[in-house]
């Protein structure tokens, strides 16, 4: 789908579909949706009236406009209570809207951006959302049906803004959210293949891919590099399944002066528990745990697009959780790169293990900041639910950073404690430490354990297995069922904001 902006007025510029917008308990409306009310002699006042339209977050209505003014159709989007409405609600309101005008056939599409008038959002950021909302809006992720709906889908998405002092603040925006946008699809699209289709080999050839398009530096470590390595948790985790695994490295370089971020993303491409193995049930759900190796890769991928002036490094451990005779055990003692010994408690807390081996890594290649992103424990559903992320963190200034960055992208996030009596939790009798200790506070468990490997660096830990796919694979009404692409906004963004911060 094709993004532009454009300096017009919104009734006169050809369309398929106009979106406008409504508050929840406006009866009269204002701004351009109020101009558009006007050319339509009173239709929106009326359907609002008429209780066809009241303004709810992610709530649609259409209407044709018969030749009355340039676009064929105008769609009102409901954006909830003026008290209530943020970027996450503008967001959701343009995927919502977009997703109802693909559905009617669209092809052509102008919107206002949501929020920039009397919402009170910064022009650029509600500019980013408006985009970036739409362009996730249109996706499908029908990979693999042999029957596809008919038609291209949306081909183009225009911003309309009145006026021009405006236009600069836009156009970053949109640029913003055009990008972010397709990135967050191309993850999904990562994450929602089948795991026949997404092994370790074929994710380190997609990232391959990446790299190539993108200007991206990239390094694969086999099995036998991280032998030489001693990558013990990559290892054991790996040993129950037939694929092989890998450590794909991707590089943005800009300046050798400048610090290094570090992006680690969880990719097991299937996790089955291993032989603490999962009810059947749901298990096929388990192809999403690689969604935060999916981000970290997309991440990068954005980054080269919009070229922020700090180093950035992709690391993704990549591997499977399978069941065989050779597979790793409770009560296994594993040997990590960094020196420190892991007692098996279980071994479907495998997300750990394999992280542990790819932070330390980081940290010897030089990275100066560390963000790791996984599907790491279900409690931190239990704690957050299904869209709220975990954020934990060993550094209150890069912590509350990415937690403003978040909330800048449009991502829910919640801090965690890292108490330093909770790592009692995972004691061991016969090794450093435990993989696991039990279910009370297992989200903080997960992320003591990380902070183990961090070296002392400014670390932020991002637990996603709430968000980062729909649940019951639901549609959701602004975005389709399956992987959703949480954390790369937040991290893209996070990079340029450091970067801003250097200059």
């Amino acid at each position: 789908m094709e993004v532009r902006v454009v300096s017009g007025s919104i009734t006169e510029i050809e369309s398929d579909a106009l979106i406008v917008n409504l508050f929840e308990g406006i009866t009269s409306p204002g701004g351009a949706t109020g101009a558009v009310d006007n050319a339509l002699e009173g239709a929106i006042s009326r359907m609002i009236a008429d209780g066809e339209i009241k303004g709810k977050l992610m709530e649609t209505a259409l209407l044709h406009t018969n030749g009355r003014i340039s676009p064929k159709k105008v769609l009102i989007a409901g954006l909830g209570k003026a008290e209530d409405f943020d970027l996450i609600a503008a967001g959701k309101a343009s995927g919502a809207a977009a997703r109802c005008l693909k559905k009617y056939g669209v092809k052509s599409i102008t919107s206002i951006v949501h929020g920039a008038g009397i919402g009170g959002l910064d022009i650029k950021e509600a500019a980013r959302a408006t985009v970036l909302g739409a362009v996730a809006g249109v996706y499908d992720g029908d990979l693999h049906k042999s029957k596809k709906e008919d038609g291209a889908g949306v081909e183009s998405f225009t911003v309309v803004e009145l006026g021009t002092s405006r236009i600069p603040a836009v156009q970053a925006g949109a640029r913003e959210g055009e990008i972010l946008g397709q990135a967050v699809n191309d993850a999904r699209n990562l994450g929602n293949e089948s795991p026949n289709n997404m092994t370790p080999t074929i994710l380190a050839e997609k990232a391959a891919d990446t790299a190539a398009q993108y200007g991206l530096g990239i390094d694969i470590l086999s099995r036998q590099d991280m032998e030489r390595e001693g990558m013990g948790g990559i290892l054991a985790v790996a040993k129950g399944s037939s694929e092989e695994p890998a450590l794909i490295i991707l590089r943005y370089t800009t300046d050798s002066s400048k610090p290094t971020l570090a992006l680690v993303g969880k990719g097991l491409t299937f996790d089955s528990g291993g032989i603490s193995i999962k009810p059947s049930e749901h298990m096929g759900q388990m192809k999403f745990d690689m969604t935060g190796g999916a981000a970290v890769i997309q991440a990068m991928r954005a980054i080269a697009e919009i070229k922020p002036g700090i180093n950035v490094m992709g690391l993704i451990p990549a591997t499977e959780n399978m069941v065989d005779g050779g597979a790793y055990r409770p009560g296994d003692v594993i040997k990590t790169m960094n020196g420190k010994t892991v007692e098996i408690t279980t071994t479907d807390a495998e997300g750990r293990m394999i992280l542990c081996d790819a932070i330390t890594y980081a940290v010897k290649q030089g990275a100066d900041y560390l963000v790791d992103i996984a599907t790491l424990t279900g409690g931190c559903v239990v704690a957050l639910g299904n869209d709220i992320t975990g954020v934990m963190g060993n550094n209150k200034k890069f912590t509350d950073d990415l937690m403003k960055t978040a909330a800048s992208a449009g991502e829910r996030v919640w801090e965690l404690p890292l108490p330093k009596d909770y790592m009692d939790m995972l004691k061991s009798t016969i090794a450093d430490f435990t993989n696991a200790g039990g279910r009370w506070g297992s989200a903080i468990q997960g992320g003591l354990f990380l902070q183990e490997f961090t070296d002392g660096k400014p670390w932020v830990h991002l637990d996603i297995a709430g968000p980062a796919y729909t649940p019951d694979n639901s549609d959701q009404g602004y975005r389709a069922a399956g992987a959703t692409g949480v954390g790369i906004a937040t991290m893209v963004l996070l990079a340029a904001k450091m970067a801003e911060n250097l200059s």
